[in-house]
Parts: C-alpha cells; structure tokens; sequence
C-alpha cells in the first residue's frame, strides 16, 4: 500500500493539488488495478473494467453539475487549448458569427482560435486595465451562434460572480473553477474544462454539451475535432487519457461522498475570505483586482515593497508552502485554493503573512 507521508501546503495554480486520498488510490492502481493484478496503465481501455470508469466519470459530471438528458459528456485529449478551436469548430455556422468576453490570455488565446474558423466578435474586453476586472453591462447581439465566456482567470486572479443573461447558446471555459461553487449546468450550451485544477492531472480535458446544437454548421468535419464523434465513441473514439479520467473520477466521488457542490462552496469562501480579509488588513500586500471580481481560486497579491519579497520567500518556504509566486505577467503571489487545498494551509500562509508584517513593517 503506498501512502503519503510529508504534508506540503500546496497553493500551485496548475496542475493544482488533489485529495491525498485521491492520489494514494490512484498510485495504488498504477500497481493493482481492481484487483487484476495488473497496471490501470497497462490494461486495454476497452476493457470492462475501464468500460466502468468512464461510464461513471460521465454519470459523475451530470450528477454534479446538474445536467439534463440533451446533455452528453466527453473526456478528451488535447488540453482545454484544444477546445478553443473545436468549440467554434463544432458550433460556428459557415455563415454565422460567434461572440467572446475577453478576460484574459486564456480568454485570448480563445478568440485568436475562433477567428480562423469563422467570424468572430469580441463583446467586451477588461484588457484596458489589464485584465483586472471583469466586463459588465455590455450588450448581447441576438444572432450569435453562442456567446464565450472564461468563469475565472487563473493568471489574473478575477472571476464571474454571475453569468451573462442571454437567449444565445452561452458557452463557458470553467477550466479553474469547475466544480468549485453551485451553477446551473443547464444554463449553458457547452462547458469545457482542463482537468489540471479541481478534477486531476494534467492530460484530460471534460466537455459537456447539449447535443441538440450540434451537427448544424454546414462544414465537412474532421473526425478528431468533431464532438459527435467523439459522443458516439463514449469518449473512446481514439485510445482515451486512461489515468487522467480515472483520477477525474476518484475525485469527483470524493467530491460527492464528502457533500458535493455545497459542501466544498462553503469551504472555499471560507478560504477565500480568510486570505483577503489578511491581504486588505496586512500593510505589506496589496490585492491586484477589482475586489467585487475577485477569484475564490486563484488569490493575487503584491507587495508595496518589492524589494522584501526574497524576506517573505524565505518565510513561506520555511512553513512548508509551495507554489505561491505568480504568474510572469502580473508578478508577486498567487495563492490557488483548489477544492483539495484544506482550510488550514491557507491558515498557515495567512500566519506566515502576519509574522512577515510583524518583522518588516
């Protein structure tokens, strides 16, 4: 049996922490996969035994997210990048137009994808104010073929508190907060996700999608692009990421065990209160967006001072946390609060960050 020994405060933005029991399942399967005597990593994925993962792993993300019956699931390769162009791909008319909400390089990067396939508008941008807030009160042309939002930014630290009200399909990057807090699933056309944050490890990507939008953009399609494809395969057209879904799916089991969407919602502001109420009260660090947009997942911070950030590095790693600098375009810190990460490593960094000030201020 292979356990885990040495407890690491893990803010990494992605791949992001995961459930301790989540990863000792899972290395254990990589030794003795239910019971065979042989490897999840050597086993045909279209074993029976497989089979089951991926029919659960489907069942799990319904369930969790609430979905109805037009509503397929898929576990793809290709990282959420991949979904910036099969999303315009498998729902851009020829002749038809698709709306994005820029917020950021992943929101980007999305757009940039969308334009080669088709024609596509951008709504509304934060980008001058480089990214640190949230769009709000733009207008929503009717004759979208669907409209694209990213729910939270994980290198800027912002996030959608509410979702655009529109009659067009609304289509949603959750790649950094899926699963995270209650949305209605139903409410959007298309939700796509990398599974590197709150579900696994880097490699698989879930989409799920209304069928009934699907299979009407007048374009010859490729087979690897094409998402119904892809639904009759059961998300095995191609050889799928076998471990990935798997410890997808030992997550969101845990997630449900444990009390599901409203159990972990609560623990997550909780973390998130705890972590912005030190950065607005500490004198030594100052938050980086508009604080009605702030991301319960990804917390970033600078510091006033820059000159004493290797003092408060030195501090941070002495306490055991890891993977708190931020990303190269915004600097200082990013504090990522996973659904795995417990409350009491934010405890540990908010304690850190008061003996930091208590030294230097």
């Amino acid at each position: 049996m292979i356990t885990k020994t040495k407890k690491v405060h893990n803010f990494s933005a992605g791949p992001g922490i995961l459930p301790e029991e989540v990863l000792t399942q899972a290395a254990n399967a990589c030794i003795n996969f239910d019971n065979l005597d042989l490897s999840l990593l050597e086993i045909s994925h279209r074993s029976k035994n497989y089979e089951k993962v991926i029919d659960e792993s489907h069942a799990l993300v319904k369930e969790l997210l609430g979905l109805n019956d037009n509503y397929k699931v898929m576990f793809l390769g290709g990282g959420a990048s991949l979904q910036f162009a099969m999303v315009p791909y498998n729902l851009l008319r020829t002749e038809g137009t698709a709306g994005y909400i820029n917020t950021g390089v992943w929101a980007s990067k999305a757009i940039k994808e969308a334009k080669m396939i088709g024609n596509t508008k951008v709504i509304a941008s934060s980008e001058d104010k480089k990214f640190t807030y949230i769009p709000k009160n733009y207008e929503i042309p009717n004759d979208l073929d669907y409209l694209h939002i990213t729910s939270n930014n994980t290198i800027y630290g912002t996030q959608m508190k509410s979702f655009p009200k529109t009659s067009v399909p609304l289509v949603c990057d959750m790649s950094s907060d899926i699963f995270s807090r209650h949305v209605n699933g139903n409410d959007f056309a298309l939700i796509y996700a990398g599974a590197q944050k709150n579900m696994g490890p880097a490699g698989a990507t879930m989409v799920a999608v209304d069928e009934t939008l699907l299979g009407k953009t007048g374009r010859k399609m490729l087979s690897m692009l094409d998402y119904q494809v892809h639904i009759k395969g059961g998300s095995m057209y191609n050889t799928p990421p076998v471990f990935p879904i798997y410890v997808s799916m030992l997550t969101l089991k845990w997630l449900k065990n444990n009390g599901g969407i409203a159990w972990i919602e609560k623990i997550n502001q909780q973390k998130a209160d705890l972590l912005y109420n030190e950065i607005d009260r500490n004198s030594l660090f100052v938050g980086t967006t508009a604080k009605e947009d702030r991301s319960n997942m990804n917390v970033t911070f600078v510091m006033p001072k820059p000159e004493l950030e290797s003092e408060f590095d030195k501090l941070w790693k002495e306490a055991d946390i890891s993977g708190l600098r931020g990303h190269r375009d915004v600097g200082g810190y990013r504090a990522s609060l996973y659904n795995a990460l417990p409350l009491e490593s934010v405890k540990v960094l908010v304690e850190v960050m008061q003996a930091f000030e208590k030294k230097f201020a």
